[in-house]
């Protein structure tokens, strides 16, 4: 699996997760003894549900409180560094 994996690893690693590959296969041979022909296929061991707010309107903030935590600004605008070159090509 190393080599397959493109991974370098020692003796002493291939011999450690060797041991530690074939625990799993043999926890997984024992859950294959298990008899699970009555249980539906699912993705998840708990219900899972989105729990989003209503959308709700409400009032705008103040151009002072939008400001308030902007490092720099220059009301009633955010001051941003320029992205966007001149159009001189440099």
């Amino acid at each position: 699996m190393a080599k397959l994996s493109r991974l370098h690893l020692t003796d002493e690693q291939v011999q450690h997760f060797a041991s530690q590959l074939s625990s799993i296969l043999d926890h997984v041979s024992k859950l294959e003894q298990l008899d699970v022909s009555g249980v539906e296929p699912m993705a998840h061991a708990l219900e899972v549900s989105n729990v989003l707010r209503d959308d709700e309107a409400a009032p705008p903030l103040s151009l002072d409180d939008a400001l308030a935590n902007a490092p720099q600004k220059s009301p009633p605008f955010f001051k941003v560094p320029k992205i966007i070159g001149d159009g001189s090509g440099a």
